[in-house]
């Protein structure tokens, strides 16, 4: 029997030797000094000899371990050495199994089954927010911490629809695993029940500047069409309702190439009662900065020719889709923390704290009035659509320039692709006008 003091003083001699231990494992010692534990056994009437690492990094007990565990092996009628070279084996697949392989795995497989926007759009977010913080990761070494903690960073930018669907997703992910023989469990299933739950009532809107431009920055690089990208960024700026700016018309823009560029919205098409569309003076009238201005150049090539400024994809006669300007949102990553309703509150949040820091109060009611906030009582500085207009194009410019700093100009929005992939992902854009561009006299419908 071998003894930890042997095995530490056991001189190298000018051929190899062997120190014995029970059960036929033993220490071979080099001419060059190196000790490695070896243990010698019998499978399928053949003597075999099989390797468990060199002393003193595999001590005398963990040797003996290593042969206990073979020698039960063996007593099974399987070759230690065989099973030793499978588990290694497993061992090198199962790193290889990372999440983002098996994540893509699982996306090839379903995707048949979806839409193909919905198909880019769910392995776009899991590029966006999971696979960078564990898609390098074993799979089957993911915990539910783990899992938790890529949950919560998306938290923490406010989007908590977003944390919700990315679990799920993940939890497809680990159900193919399983199906696949990867991994034994699904981290992520029970995880639905310590997010945060959703914000009920008020729509959910960005309502600080830096994070505000930065949401802008972000989907406006995504892809789209070009004139989604350019509805965006006239919604930002002119803080109208969604469905105003979608059933935008050429004729409905006045003095586009003079000094007081308007937006003249008709009644008919502002929300209110039938009082409020009846209305004589109930236009609500937009006052145009050069940054929207900018938006209507890079706009013109594209759609100048018919009557909206925003149509459908597929009839030119009727007005993009309500759900346009929200998906591009959720495909940068905001469902749930931002909606294209959303700018108003912005453009009032972040305009009214402007006009407390600088002492203006009166302000307030300026910007209720270009919010076209219907007033509860009639006052009639108030109640004139056409009140304060001076006043509303100095802080539509003010807007216009907080909102606008660090954003692209238009005419970059109309060359970025589409499309995810396909051969129409990039077509050739029209060719941009310039900012002498001058606007054709636009005849207002009768």
């Amino acid at each position: 029997m071998l003894t930890d003091t042997k095995v530490r003083t056991a001189k190298p001699r000018p051929k190899p030797y062997k120190l014995f231990d029970a059960n036929r494992l033993f220490l071979l010692v080099a001419p060059g000094g190196g000790k490695l534990w070896r243990w010698n056994y019998t499978y399928d009437g053949k003597n075999k000899t099989m390797a468990f690492g060199a002393y003193p990094l595999v001590s005398l007990a963990d040797a003996r371990a290593k042969r206990d565990e073979a020698s039960t092996t063996l007593a099974e009628g399987v070759d230690p050495s065989i099973a030793k070279r499978l588990k290694i084996e497993a061992n090198l697949e199962a790193s290889r199994q990372t999440f983002e392989r098996v994540a893509r795995e699982w996306h090839e497989n379903a995707k048949a089954q979806w839409a193909k926007i919905h198909a880019a759009d769910v392995i776009r977010s899991l590029e966006r927010d999971v696979f960078p913080s564990i898609g390098n990761l074993p799979i089957a070494q993911l915990t539910p911490p783990i899992i938790l903690g890529v949950l919560r960073e998306i938290e923490a930018r406010g989007s908590i629809e977003t944390a919700k669907r990315i679990r799920q997703r993940i939890s497809h992910t680990f159900i193919y695993g399983i199906a696949q023989g990867i991994v034994q469990s699904d981290p992520a299933e029970k995880l639905g029940k310590v997010l945060k739950p959703l914000r009920k009532g008020r729509q959910p809107a960005i309502t600080d500047l830096v994070p505000l431009r930065r949401m802008i920055i972000k989907a406006e690089e995504d892809y789209a069409r070009p004139i989604t990208r350019l509805a965006l960024r006239l919604l930002a700026l002119t803080a109208v309702r969604p469905s105003e700016l979608r059933g935008a018309r050429w004729d409905e823009f006045e003095d586009l190439n003079g000094k007081m560029p308007l937006w003249r919205i008709p009644a008919s098409r502002m929300k209110g009662d039938l009082d409020r569309k009846d209305e004589l003076n109930g236009d609500h009238l937009v006052p145009l900065t050069q940054q929207c201005l900018a938006v209507l150049r890079a706009l013109w090539p594209l759609t100048g020719e018919g009557d909206l400024l925003f149509p459908s994809n597929r009839h030119s006669h009727r007005p993009m889709s309500e759900n346009a300007i929200g998906y591009l949102l959720n495909r940068a990553g905001y469902h749930g923390h931002h909606v294209p309703h959303g700018f108003r509150a912005a453009f009032s949040t972040i305009m009214n704290e402007w006009a407390e820091r600088e002492g203006k109060d009166h302000d307030r009611q300026v910007i209720d009035l270009m919010l076209a906030h219907v007033p509860t009582a009639k006052v009639e500085g108030v109640y004139n659509r056409a009140a304060y207009m001076p006043r509303r194009r100095e802080l539509a410019t003010i807007w216009s320039g907080l909102l606008s700093e660090g954003l692209p100009d238009p005419t970059i929005l109309v060359d970025r692709p589409s499309k995810v992939m396909g051969e129409h992902s990039r077509r050739r854009p029209p060719v941009p006008v310039g900012e002498d561009f001058r606007f054709p006299k636009l005849r207002r419908a009768a």
